[in-house]
């Protein structure tokens, strides 16, 4: 690649998925007891602009690069689509292009993963994945981040992902995969994960084990994680259809007593009684508003490393 772009877990190797996990420690960590708006104290992107482009509602990606780049010392600007010509009928390529001419780096969050690629091609700085519909890899590495707080070494261990197959649950596969741990999937067959994706996996270090049933996928994991049903395009119909395939596979709290003293993720939004009860989502094992802080520390892991200012 021309530049150091962050598209797909895929891409990169064990390694630098490693060292960028030690990168969000390390950052989160040097700032133990600093106020939120304070930079860090080395300010490696000082003078630089992240330029944020978000077709796609967002909470915590917003907030988290938002914040992740200012305490790195630079500078954002937000752009949603309302705000740019793309929805005017101006290319995605023209849009790159011209955004390359005011920012260091650009974080693009969209549908179509095509767009994200097309994007990527045209834009001569480093382009950050934000959520397309086919990954969501600035998620994953704040999982495994908090995954690591709580339950230590990943390599060997088992997570266990239900419902959905969707882009978080890809992204996770291909960390998986990568990264030596064991990833089971409780997903009902018509909303598995592409096969493409779990042929790239099976030649890889990790382990993708796909469970008959919910409890076969829960027994002896360290995590038991799962997403929201409902795509925000679903339409009413779809979305009924959905919430039917996946109501078995609900986590509860009978669910998490046959994993390994496991923790609960969820990437958030929740929709509590739907994916998740409350006793689970709002209970001791529940880690997900520490999953949610961390998203601003990988994200400046990934900032740091597409910018080359990783050390």
């Amino acid at each position: 690649m021309a530049h150091r772009h962050f598209l797909d877990l895929a891409d990169f190797s064990a390694d630098t998925l490693r060292a960028l996990l030690d990168a969000a420690h390390a950052r989160k960590a040097a700032r133990a007891g600093l106020p939120t708006a304070m930079p860090d104290a080395d300010r490696p992107l000082d003078g630089h602009m992240l330029g944020m482009v978000f077709d796609k509602p967002s909470t915590r990606t917003r907030l988290s690069f938002d914040l992740a780049m200012r305490q790195l010392g630079g500078q954002t600007m937000l752009l949603n689509q309302a705000d740019t010509q793309l929805g005017r009928g101006e290319t995605i390529e023209d849009t790159a292009r011209v955004m390359a001419r005011f920012c260091d780096i650009v974080m693009l969050r969209t549908g179509p993963h095509d767009n994200l690629l097309a994007y990527a091609e045209a834009s001569d700085v480093p382009v950050i994945n934000g959520l397309t519909a086919a990954g969501h890899p600035c998620q994953i590495l704040a999982d495994l981040m908090t995954f690591e707080e709580h339950k230590g070494a990943l390599e060997g261990r088992r997570i266990a992902w239900f419902g959905d197959g969707n882009n978080v649950a890809v992204s996770l596969a291909q960390a998986a995969a990568l990264l030596g741990f064991e990833l089971a999937l409780a997903v009902p067959e018509a909303f598995m994960l592409p096969k493409e994706v779990l042929s790239w996996a099976s030649k890889k270090p990790g382990k993708i084990t796909i469970c008959d049933t919910p409890q076969a996928a829960a027994e002896g994991a360290a995590a038991l994680v799962t997403d929201c049903w409902v795509s925000m395009s679903d339409d009413p119909e779809t979305a009924e259809k959905r919430a039917t395939a996946f109501a078995p596979y609900q986590v509860t709290g009978d669910l998490m007593a046959l994993g390994d003293n496991a923790v609960f993720l969820h990437c958030l939004p929740a929709y509590r009684g739907n994916e998740v009860t409350s006793n689970v989502i709002d209970g001791y094992r529940s880690v997900v508003f520490d999953e949610a802080e961390n998203r601003c520390h990988a994200q400046k892991a990934i900032l740091t490393y597409c910018l080359d200012r990783d050390g």
